[in-house]
């Protein structure tokens, strides 16, 4: 069984009223005792780092709002919850509905409930969920991070002893299990057959390159381009928001290039909806005024009009990996080294690059 929730939405008050819901959550406490979730954690594991004053106002803190630490994972003791937590930056976009169904599904055969939230993108807000679902008493966590600043409270978790497995994207300079997607072959499979068909002058609308998909796929897209002999202006790169609005707003400013190009690929589907209709609503066609290429199928775009030329990952099974790699670390060896998969993308070749309809295997 799956759960969409969201714990900030049960008040201190409420907590106290109803024996059988949550303690208050560490960021409850951190809040009361005018300090942060980080400080407050390094008071519950008697931590160095923390002043005489601040550790006794987290103390009060703690008596005060009857914190529960038993409702933790602690020091690598087995817990009896049966939660896992799933953390996605996007639930509406299309690519997150076969992640969630696919560690529901796994989670499930394992014995294990999945409290599922969504970090917007927010960085502020992913690390607050994090929180929360430790107070809740997960015993794992599975993560599509919101970038590489998300490093700081993935770093809490493990100092928790939760288990945790990254999935889609990766955090630099932090190590643990990680399932994802082989973006640098992707990226450069996309553009190669850009260039294959005759384009030279090819943009890319790109992610933030805080967020390892963004500049994997970037990497990707300029290896082939060099292995073309083809320049890569600095103008030909546009950094956006993965979404509907930052496709939008890139395309906007590519119909107004001096020297437009005759190709754009996309970081994900959402970006390449939002390209797709600032193009339109300019009057450019696809595909024969712009080609247009990007990552994730978009699965119902494609049953109505075979349309947008992707690569497309095998989402469902990448969460499915995921979940599996959590349930062992639950169950049989916290201490494994790290792993990580990384699975091949399809290239499916349909209108909106101007050629035939074909499938290559990366």
């Amino acid at each position: 069984m799956t759960f969409a929730v969201d714990p900030a939405d049960l008040t201190v008050t409420q907590r106290r009223k109803d024996p059988g819901n949550v303690s208050a959550t560490i960021r409850d406490i951190a809040k009361n005792a005018g300090v942060s979730p980080m400080t407050v954690s390094r008071v519950i594991n008697n931590k160095p780092g923390v002043s005489d004053t601040t550790r006794t106002k987290v103390n009060l803190a703690l008596k005060e709002l009857n914190y529960s630490p038993s409702r933790t994972v602690n020091r690598g003791v087995p817990s009896k919850s049966d939660l896992i937590g799933l953390i996605v930056p996007d639930i509406a976009n299309p690519f997150f509905a076969p992640i969630v169904q696919g560690v529901e599904k796994v989670a499930a055969k394992a014995g294990f409930r999945v409290l599922i939230c969504n970090s917007e993108s927010d960085l502020r807000l992913e690390r607050d969920y994090t929180y929360d679902l430790a107070a809740h008493g997960v015993v794992g966590l599975i993560v599509a991070p919101v970038s590489d600043q998300s490093r700081i409270h993935l770093e809490w978790v493990r100092e928790q002893f939760i288990p945790l497995v990254l999935l889609d994207r990766e955090v630099a300079d932090f190590e643990c299990d990680s399932v994802g997607v082989d973006n640098v072959q992707g990226a450069r499979l996309l553009t190669d057959h850009l260039i294959g068909i005759g384009h030279r002058r090819i943009c890319f609308v790109s992610d933030s390159f805080e967020v390892s998909t963004g500049r994997e796929r970037l990497r990707g897209f300029r290896e082939a381009m060099r292995a073309a002999g083809l320049a890569i202006d600095d103008d030909l790169i546009h950094v956006t928001t993965p979404d509907l609005l930052g496709g939008y707003r890139a395309a906007q400013q590519i119909l107004g290039m001096a020297q437009r190009p005759t190709a754009l690929v996309a970081v994900n589907n959402m970006t390449a909806l939002g390209l797709v209709k600032a193009l339109r609503e300019a009057g450019t066609a696809i595909p024969d005024d712009i080609a247009l290429a990007c990552f994730d199928d978009v699965q119902h775009l494609a049953i109505i009009s075979p349309f947008l030329t992707v690569i497309d990952q095998p989402s469902e099974t990448m969460a499915r990996v995921a979940a599996q790699l959590l349930t062992e670390r639950i169950k049989i060896d916290f201490n494994k080294s790290p792993r990580h998969v990384k699975f091949p993308g399809e290239l499916i070749v349909r209108m909106s690059c101007g050629s035939k309809l074909d499938r290559i295997h990366g």
